[in-house]
């Protein structure tokens, strides 16, 4: 039996609404993790004796991965990344397209594969048992902070000024985050593990 066809226009019609409503909001998302991430540049300590200060962007980049997951988490990432190089202040000391060439441009350039490989080990924060999402969240997160400083100390590692190889470069990239970087698994684990599948189901 056909169906009316006002029935099929009126079906048509709301699954169009439905998917624009949904556009909308990980289009919403992506800006605002990418905000956030510009918000946590600013609040900045520079430590001694590394050119690389301390920030929660790296916070702001788990939480895009594990929470947005791996496309739109790195599509927040590169929004953040394009609006620095563009020129505006949004990374921890100004903006512009020059920096990224600066002693931090391996851990931002970083910042979309970090957020991407959160996403994909965590999967979705609603999946499973608590412990067991608990588990993938944390090594996703580890995962992600891990390639920043493999990008981070990359990146340090090719600086003309840099004499000391690798042990310079571990006492630059590594050492000075490794307790932070503790608590802001912990952190970033709190924070998906409470709201991570209410913010997934909004997303689709």
């Amino acid at each position: 039996m056909n169906r009316h066809p006002t029935t099929t226009a009126a079906a048509t019609g709301a699954a169009a609404t439905t998917s624009e409503s949904l556009w909308v909001r990980r289009a919403v998302a992506v800006a605002a993790f990418a905000a956030l991430t510009a918000v946590g540049a600013r609040l900045s300590v520079p430590l001694p004796g590394t050119p690389v200060p301390f920030t929660l962007q790296p916070v702001a980049v788990l939480l895009a991965g594990l929470l947005l997951g791996p496309a739109l988490g790195a599509a927040s990432q590169f929004t953040y990344l394009a609006a620095g190089a563009a020129g505006l202040p949004v990374f921890a000391l100004g903006g512009g397209l020059a920096y990224l060439g600066g002693p931090t441009g391996g851990y931002l350039m970083a910042f979309p594969v970090a957020a991407a490989a959160a996403g994909w080990i965590a999967g979705r924060p609603g999946a499973g048992g608590f412990a067991r999402r608990a588990l993938r969240v944390g090594v996703g997160a580890v995962s992600a902070l891990a390639l920043l400083h493999l990008g981070g100390a990359s990146w340090l590692s090719l600086q003309p000024w840099l004499a000391g190889g690798s042990t310079d470069v571990f006492r630059l990239a590594f050492e000075p985050f490794l307790v932070g970087d503790l608590l802001k698994v912990a952190l970033a684990g709190v924070v998906v593990l409470g709201l991570g599948g209410r913010v997934r189901s909004l997303l689709g």
